[in-house]
């Protein structure tokens, strides 16, 4: 068998008649030298000994074929076997995983249904504190809930604003088609809390994320991949929902805050929304910790029973 870069038969070594060089320039032109012989010259040889021997016998034809049968069941056994190790050796952080999610839900089914009662407990103690008030008479009842109502512990209505976050769609990459793990149109907690000290400044009188309202010991911040606000998770598309004056959607709305965040929009396609109300409704928030005070002695000071906890974004009033 000759070798493809040798020139052919009565063809010199150098330039050919096509100005193709052969031998050892001959691999800037390969393509065109095997257009040129496009036969194998192995083709060539296995014809020959046909032509010699004449056809394969019947008996060689069957067994060749019977061969191939054999190698094809073998490799169906092969891989039928493999998928069923494959199936029954499944990670087991996987198993774990599920099982924890399912935990989660769990937990967090009950942890609801303790806050409903909770709730529910709290509106009969105001409602016996309400009429324990107006039989002593004065203004007390009134003092309080004006009190409740700027600490977050009364539910409140009134006009106000929804500021809506939503996370971008993950980019994929587009050889592969796979999601990436950056995705910097993702909302993140230092979103939240930007949006929300701006609506503070703006003169917000009382705020909720995700039906979550912010009292002045509130925080707003991430563990892991989710955003827990007073240590409950929320989820893509984040609501902020707000009630103040009608200024304060006009202060929003020119304020830096917003332009940044329509940037956003167009940079990294995130979702950023802002709606108007003229009625609107936040819950009450959970009952903070009760701190007691003890009175100055002379030449003494008072000591609160325990420390006050760190606050995160909180009133930002």
């Amino acid at each position: 068998m000759s070798d493809p870069l040798d020139p052919p038969k009565g063809e010199p070594a150098g330039p050919g008649p096509t100005g193709r060089t052969w031998g050892k320039a001959f691999g800037a032109d390969l393509l065109a030298r095997l257009y040129e012989t496009s036969l194998e010259p192995g083709y060539a040889a296995a014809a020959e000994k046909r032509r010699r021997e004449g056809p394969q016998r019947p008996f060689a034809r069957r067994l060749g074929k019977a061969g191939t049968a054999a190698m094809a069941l073998l490799f169906g056994v092969l891989m039928a076997v493999t998928y069923r190790h494959a199936v029954a050796a499944e990670p087991e952080s996987h198993r774990t995983h599920d099982q924890l999610v399912g935990e989660v839900k769990s937990q967090r089914a009950d942890t609801d249904a303790l806050q409903r009662r909770a709730d529910r407990l709290r509106a009969q103690v105001s409602h016996q504190r309400d009429e324990a008030l107006s039989l002593a008479g004065g203004d007390e009842a009134d003092r309080l809930h004006a009190l409740e109502a700027a600490n977050g512990l009364d539910r409140v209505r009134g006009p106000g604003l929804t500021v809506t976050l939503t996370d971008a769609p993950t980019p994929k990459d587009p050889v592969t088609g796979k999601e990436s793990s950056e995705n910097l149109g993702r909302v993140l907690d230092v979103d939240i809390q930007e949006v929300v000290n701006e609506l503070w400044r703006d003169g917000a009188e009382a705020v909720a994320v995700d039906g979550q309202r912010l009292g002045a010991t509130s925080t707003i911040r991430t563990a892991g991949e989710a955003i827990l606000v007073d240590f409950r998770p929320v989820n893509s598309p984040y609501k902020i929902t707000v009630i103040g004056p009608g200024s304060m959607g006009d202060r929003f709305g020119s304020s830096a805050t917003d332009a940044r965040y329509e940037g956003f929009v167009k940079r990294y396609q995130m979702g950023f929304a802002v709606q108007r109300s003229a009625q609107l409704t936040l819950p009450a928030a959970a009952d903070q910790q009760l701190r007691y005070a003890h009175p100055v002695r002379p030449g003494g000071s008072a000591s609160p029973s325990s420390s006050p906890s760190a606050s995160g974004t909180g009133g930002g009033r």
